[in-house]
């Protein structure tokens, strides 16, 4: 079943839960895909693609949670968590800190990287191959702390 159906029933589920916070959330999601369709009529919308959306949603969700919780707004910064979480259940399953490690160990062997200078490879083919899984700071941080 592709993202825009599951988001669908997602959003019918929320309608009958009457969740307010889900319902909003994956509103948005629905709005950015159908947005992504009508940019360039008559392309499919991949898996890739999709990813990505969701990914930029959770960003800017975790950007406004922490401008909110910096400046003491606590109860906006709580609507912006909860719609996060929503989000994040989409996404594929992230990797753990000791995968995402393993998976950038393989990669760096592969691309024959051997000190900083080589990052740009690595970190192409990391994104290449970790997208959706991981989040790029989290790849780029790994990637400079193994190649230091």
């Amino acid at each position: 079943m592709s993202l825009e159906n599951t988001i669908n029933e997602a959003i019918k589920t929320a309608m009958r839960a009457k969740d307010k916070v889900a319902l909003d959330s994956l509103r948005a999601v629905k709005s950015q895909i159908l947005l992504l369709k009508t940019e360039a009529p008559g392309t499919e919308v991949t898996e890739d693609k999709e990813i990505a959306i969701l990914q930029r949603m959770v960003k800017q969700r975790k950007d406004s949670y922490d401008q909110f919780t910096a400046q003491g707004r606590n109860d906006l910064a709580e609507v912006e968590e909860a719609q996060m979480k929503v989000i994040e259940q989409f996404l594929p399953k992230q990797l753990s800190a000791e995968e995402l490690e393993a998976e950038i160990k393989n990669i760096i062997a592969e691309t024959g990287a051997e000190s900083l200078k080589d990052l740009g490879k690595v970190m192409t083919a990391a994104s290449k191959s970790l997208a959706g899984k991981s989040d790029g700071k989290s790849i780029s941080e790994t990637a400079k702390r193994l190649l230091s």
